[in-house]
């Protein structure tokens, strides 16, 4: 091991032993739910095979009840019970550093808007060939991102998130492997992860790689191994190959709607879309390098032209059949994210009947679901394995 690494190491146990205390002191801690993920020792165990089924995912941490990607959030869904973290939409700083945001620009959510030092970072950007204006984070350093705190994303959805804008600044991914580290050894249970790189393409023609980065994390934290307690997903498949050759997590391919095209096949002229990549033959080419997908719940189950769930597809058994497990996206409890059919009242922003929809998605045989209530898919789960057994 370098000296630069071993520096590296000494200020992380100094950083680790203030994690905890940062998230309790932020009012990031509740009383919750006990986990229901076993504990496998540091690497995991059995693996990612060994979590319990359906499995919950904490998408982007709680984010049902606080702003996504802070250490609050992952500690509530932690608190709650969630079987695996969704710790980590990853994007590079300006001096190569990875941290936690859903996408790389920032307007929608931090405060950086209100930093006037930060007016002229502001600018239009093709991502993903799409033109977004806004903040990036790679037009910023580590240091400079640090000064600006999380708010909550979709606000007019969730208002009552906002109470907590301001309260957490934005998370490394090595804070993230400390985090984990910390709440494994006082819970006395495996934590487990599941980043996303995101944009890959985009950022590796800025010169900043998100695999190798991510890959060199894993191995300094012990974390990249077969039964390692990380799965790393991307909806560019070749970030997935290229993370295949670089560490030996678990790895799942991310598809959206089933016209829409992976953006490096795009940047690459490969013509299939994501309905290729649902057919067996597409599925046998993604088991090659990955242990899994994560799909839309469209692909699961379509709806109709009403915004009805309709009949479910063949895509649960035919991944099954080329020895690939479905976590599919995302289950979330107010009516205007729901099927039409399980909506209740008028108000799209209050509950529906959620406990309905998990148990349909739940009947099709899907390996588990990202859900921003941790707590209500795991009541969820309990009422859909008691009514099996």
């Amino acid at each position: 091991m370098g000296t630069q690494e071993s520096d590296e190491q000494d200020r992380g146990t100094a950083r680790r032993a203030l994690l905890t205390a940062a998230v309790l002191g932020a009012g990031g801690a509740v009383v919750g739910l006990p986990g229901t993920a076993r504990a496998d020792g540091h690497h995991g165990g059995g693996g990612y095979r060994s979590l319990p089924r359906p499995t919950v995912i904490g998408h982007r941490g709680a984010s049902g009840y606080r702003p996504e990607h802070t250490l609050g959030s992952y500690q509530l869904a932690l608190d709650m019970g969630a079987d695996v973290v969704e710790a980590g939409d990853l994007v590079p700083t300006k001096d190569g550093h990875l941290v936690c945001r859903h996408e790389p620009e920032i307007g929608g959510t931090t405060d950086v808007a209100s930093h006037p030092e930060f007016a002229g970072r502001r600018t239009t950007k093709s991502l993903d060939g799409v033109a977004t204006t806004g903040w990036f984070t790679e037009d910023f350093t580590l240091a400079e991102l640090k000064t600006l705190r999380a708010k909550e994303r979709i606000p007019k959805n969730r208002q009552r998130n906002t109470v907590y804008d301001g309260r957490w600044e934005i998370p490394t991914f090595e804070e993230v492997l400390e985090w984990a580290d910390e709440q494994t050894r006082r819970r006395g249970r495996q934590v487990w992860i599941y980043p996303e790189l995101k944009h890959p393409t985009y950022f590796r023609k800025q010169g900043l790689g998100l695999e190798e980065r991510l890959a060199r994390l894993l191995r300094r934290y012990g974390k990249d191994k077969k039964n390692s307690p990380v799965i790393i997903q991307s909806f560019e498949p070749t970030s997935i190959q290229r993370m295949n050759k670089l560490v030996g997590n678990p790895l799942a391919v991310l598809l959206s709607s089933a016209g829409s095209r992976p953006y490096d096949f795009v940047e690459t002229g490969d013509p299939r879309t994501v309905a290729d990549l649902i057919t067996p033959e597409g599925l046998r080419w993604i088991a090659s390098y990955a242990q899994g997908i994560g799909p839309t719940l469209d692909l699961i189950i379509p709806k109709d032209a009403d915004g009805n769930l309709t009949s479910p597809t063949t895509l649960v058994h035919d991944a099954h059949a080329a020895g690939l497990i479905l976590h599919p996206y995302t289950m979330r409890n107010e009516n205007t994210f729901l099927p039409a059919n399980f909506r209740e009242g008028t108000d799209p922003n209050a509950y529906g009947d959620v406990f309905g929809a998990f148990r349909t998605y739940f009947e099709t045989g899907i390996d588990g679901v990202f859900s921003d209530n941790a707590d209500t898919a795991l009541l969820a789960r309990q009422d859909f394995l008691a009514d099996k057994g």
